[in-house]
Formats: structure tokens, sequence, C-alpha cells
């Protein structure tokens, strides 16, 4: 296992920035989910910082992914158990509404 390095905090490097480039980079460092002194030593040494942002955006649609298979678990049994026809009707028309949000979803997750 590789030891982490250790940092001396002795040493700091102090950047003057103006207020915009401060809230710039305060919010590319939030958003890969970092402190700006790790941002910052990340950029620096020509590293690609990892945003957590496409982690977040693929497991809310791992989320929507089971909700909708849950969902269309539900709309089998209740078509299995012999419903009225009202019933079944109703449920045909929400299976063809749902149908295009699944294709909606993964378009998306595909680009993610």
């Amino acid at each position: 296992m590789a030891k982490r390095e250790v940092r001396d905090r002795g040493r700091p490097l102090k950047v003057y920035v103006s207020e915009a480039d401060r809230a710039f980079i305060t919010s590319g460092a939030s958003q890969a989910g970092m402190s700006v002194s790790d941002y910052l030593r990340v950029l620096g040494l020509h590293h690609e910082p990892k945003s957590i942002f496409d982690q977040d955006a693929v497991l809310a649609l791992a989320k929507v992914s089971g909700d909708v298979g849950r969902l269309g678990g539900l709309l089998r049994w209740l078509l299995s158990e012999a419903p009225p026809k009202d019933v079944a009707d109703r449920a045909r028309e929400l299976v063809s509404e749902i149908a295009p949000m699944i294709s909606l979803l993964r378009e998306k997750a595909a680009r993610v």
C-alpha cells in the first residue's frame, strides 16, 4: 500500500486573486467535491480534478431507473390478475405514457 504524502503545513502558497476569480475557483472546488487547497494543488500539478457531479447524476439515474422498474413490475402484476376492463385500460394508458420517459431516461443515462 502506498504511503500518503505528508504536506508541510508551514509552507503555504499565497495566491492573490480578484473576487470574481475567488468565486470561480471556489465554485470549481465545490463542484469537484474538494477543498480549495486540494483543487488548486491538483490543477497546479496538471491533473484533471474528478467531478462528483457525474457521480451524483449516475446515482440519481439509477434511483429513477429502479423506480421505473418497480412501477413496471406493479403494472405487470396488476394486469396479470385479470382486472376490470377500465382498470386494465387505464394501466395500458399509463404504460404508453411512461414508455417515452423510459426512452428519455436511457438516452440521458448513455450521456453520463
